[in-house]
């Protein structure tokens, strides 16, 4: 379920609660992506009394504010803490704080900030996803909440929960990319010098036996797919191109994305897709064209199934809040 897109030209309010225990990379992974998407969010980190937290790490921090810019925020990050602080009893303050945060505001966890939300019964009737080396803690704490343990992120309505870490990067792109489109959000990616879209799940970081020496990788395969995304690639045109049999090739691909070479062809191409509608004028079934999809029926399903939108929908909500924001061009680019 999309989150609804934010007006053009209006800074959004971001404000990061630094529990006890937080990790110092997560703490700082909201200021660092948002801070570099134009002005577009002013981010705040604020703490539930004011006070200072320990880290993680040996050092303490001390935040700018308390609990009160929880009331004013638009978007309310909760970043990772160390597992043992979250899987006791709930902190009547940390409950006490969330409290403050307005209904109609989105909430986003990295990592173990999953079983803060879960605690303070914000994911309820929710999907969501931490960590997967916690998924089964998880699971045993709070068994009523459906947990997907192989994403990198899930956004369920006004609340996003992450997996561990960089997943982090990744979620605070998503929200960019949702709220002013793949093009500032891929701006912000150059800007940090990360990847604007990482393919796969949590699955290719789960620990597993290390490949027998000089196995081949699917990478340079996965490159060429994305250069010819207009053709009717199939598993055994993958398997030719990296040179293994298909039983190998799909295993070793899963092994390595975390999906499918089939599921991963989808999500290329409906990434392509969704930027070739928010970026272009072309028509949905050139579109479909360009990114692989037989026709413009095929891509529809697609989409609906991916993101729950037609084309024509998703073009006029980008449209709506681009208008004054940027023009729209026929150029083609990449994935968003």
């Amino acid at each position: 379920m999309r989150h609804e897109q934010r007006p053009a030209g209006r800074t959004e309010r971001v404000v990061v609660l630094a529990l006890d225990g937080v990790y110092p990379f997560e703490l700082g992974i909201p200021s660092r992506i948002l801070g570099a998407a134009d002005d577009r969010y002013e981010v705040l980190t604020c703490t539930v009394d004011g006070r200072p937290v320990r880290t993680n790490a040996d050092f303490t921090i001390t935040a700018d504010h308390g609990p009160e810019v929880l009331d004013s925020a638009g978007t309310v990050v909760v970043p990772a803490v160390s597992p043992s602080l979250v899987t006791g009893e709930p902190d009547p303050a940390v409950m006490a704080a969330l409290a403050r945060v307005r209904p109609d505001a989105r909430i986003v966890s990295i990592c173990t900030g999953a079983f803060v939300l879960a605690a303070a019964g914000l994911l309820d009737g929710r999907r969501a996803t931490t960590h997967w080396r916690l998924a089964d803690l998880f699971r045993r704490t709070y068994p009523h909440i459906p947990l997907d343990p192989d994403v990198l992120f899930v956004a369920d309505g006004r609340v996003v929960t992450s997996a561990g870490a960089a997943s982090g990067v990744d979620v605070c792109l998503h929200l960019v990319r949702e709220d002013h489109g793949s093009e500032l959000a891929n701006k912000v990616a150059r800007r940090c010098v990360v990847p604007p879209f990482r393919d796969g799940g949590q699955a290719q970081y789960i620990e597993q036996p290390v490949p027998e020496q000089g196995a081949a990788s699917t990478a340079a395969t996965r490159a060429w797919a994305l250069d010819h995304l207009d053709e009717p690639l199939t598993l055994a045109d993958l398997a030719a191109h990296a040179r293994m049999s298909l039983r190998t090739f799909a295993r070793r691909f899963h092994d390595e994305v975390g999906v499918s070479p089939g599921r991963w062809l989808i999500q290329q191409r409906v990434a392509r897709a969704r930027h070739l509608l928010e970026s272009s004028d072309l028509p949905v079934d050139r579109i479909a064209g360009r990114v692989g999809f037989a026709t413009g029926a095929s891509l529809r399903q697609h989409l609906q199934a991916s993101i729950g939108v037609s084309p024509q929908a998703y073009r006029r909500t980008f449209r709506a809040a681009a208008g004054a924001r940027r023009p729209v061009t026929s150029s083609v680019g990449g994935p968003g």
